[in-house]
């Protein structure tokens, strides 16, 4: 019996060690959810080995982004992060390792307000000032600091909601609990095409090409408005370049691959891709850029 439970002991321990964690830092159903699970197969093929998605929710993404910057520097530990769960207070805590999507938001609002065109939602906002509320994946999550931009743009006051990831910000808004959503295509996209959410633009400078009919809020009545939420693989600092090199060239491999491609586009994700450097230049743009947003409106993002 003993040698038995020792054998067993030694094979638990053996198929641990073959496992690759994706820590998402939200909870399921939102955009870093789906991609993550969406590349989780490929790279389990890929590396011969079990990629197992965990979602560790809270304070906007930090309770995740703190349990993989205290984890072992090996390369088997990734966190699928977002412009919500770094920050320049802990941004140096991580390596990134590629951007895996970077497109516009869709504005969604739930078919209780009966509003259909951004024009009618900035009226109503005007007309009504508070009453409309939007959610979002946690403050300082581009969900929220997009819906931030919209508002100092279009000159309107709506009421923030955040929530602890866009899951359940979209379960709130099919429930008519909140008004309207700047959310990930992957996350609502479903529903507008099943007719439970209504999509009235999009935030990038140009029309997505996975939703040609959508205008841009640009187009649609705030001119110059623009926003891009990001999703991409970063490990702990310490990891090896080398190791944080392999990782960046094999995630690259799968969003290259036609069927991921595939997958994503239906969602209305843009697959992207860079090198290691290239990733931690975009964040460095990232973050300078809201941080001038975040700054007049008073925003004081968690984790800070």
């Amino acid at each position: 019996m003993r040698f038995l439970a020792a054998v067993l002991a030694l094979l638990f321990s053996a198929s641990a060690l073959s496992q690759t964690r994706i820590i998402v830092p939200f909870p399921p159903g939102g955009g870093a959810d789906a991609l993550a699970r969406l590349m989780a197969p490929k790279l389990s093929e890929m590396w011969k080995e079990q990629v197992i998605i965990e979602n560790k929710p809270g304070a906007s993404g930090h309770i995740g982004a703190d349990l993989v910057a205290q984890s072992p520097a090996d390369g088997k530990t990734l966190l699928m992060s977002s412009t919500a769960s770094l920050t320049q207070k802990n941004v140096h805590q991580f390596a990134p390792v590629t951007l895996v999507s970077a497109s516009p938001y869709v504005v969604v609002v739930s078919l209780k307000t009966r509003i259909t065109s951004v024009s009618e939602l900035i009226s109503f906002a005007r007309s009504n000032p508070g009453k409309l509320a939007f959610g979002s994946s946690g403050t300082g999550a581009a969900s929220h600091l997009s819906a931030e931009l919209f508002k100092s743009m279009a000159k309107v006051d709506l009421l923030h909601v955040p929530y602890k990831g866009t899951g359940q910000a979209v379960t709130d808004l099919l429930a008519g609990q909140i008004d309207l959503l700047f959310a990930p295509s992957q996350a609502v996209i479903g529903h507008v095409r099943a007719g439970k959410l209504k999509a009235l633009a999009t935030t990038g400078s140009r029309r997505a090409e996975t939703l040609p009919d959508l205008p841009t809020v640009a187009e649609a009545g705030v001119p110059g408005y623009e926003a891009v939420g990001w999703f991409g693989l970063l490990v702990p600092a310490a990891t090896p370049r080398p190791v944080v090199a392999r990782l960046g060239a094999d995630a690259n491999r799968v969003l290259a691959d036609s069927e991921t491609k595939k997958r994503m586009q239906a969602l209305g994700a843009d697959p992207s891709g860079n090198t290691p450097d290239e990733f931690a230049r975009f964040i460095r743009d990232d973050q300078a850029k809201w941080a001038k947003l975040m700054h007049e409106a008073g925003i004081k993002p968690e984790g800070s």
